[in-house]
């Protein structure tokens, strides 16, 4: 079976973790759009993400995952203001 870029996503990008704060899920998604970029993959709308994201098992909006890889970096230097 093929696996999903949200699968890929999830291994690639974050990294489950139980002692930080999770990722909320405009973080969790703004770090999904980080991550396509990096991939030239077209990012499904939010609504169709947090979707995939809960049948991985995943609440999004207390994901208790943090973020891991370059997507991290991307996604950090493009919220921090200028």
């Amino acid at each position: 079976m093929a696996t999903s870029h949200i699968t890929r996503f999830l291994l690639d990008a974050t990294v489950p973790d139980e002692t930080h704060d999770p990722l909320g899920p405009d973080c969790l998604y703004g770090l999904y759009t980080s991550w396509c970029m990096l991939h030239n993959i077209k990012p499904v709308e939010d609504f169709a993400f947090r979707s995939a994201i809960r049948r991985h098992g995943i609440d999004p909006s207390g994901s208790r995952r943090r973020m891991a890889g370059p997507a991290a970096g991307d996604y950090i230097l493009a919220s921090y203001p200028d």
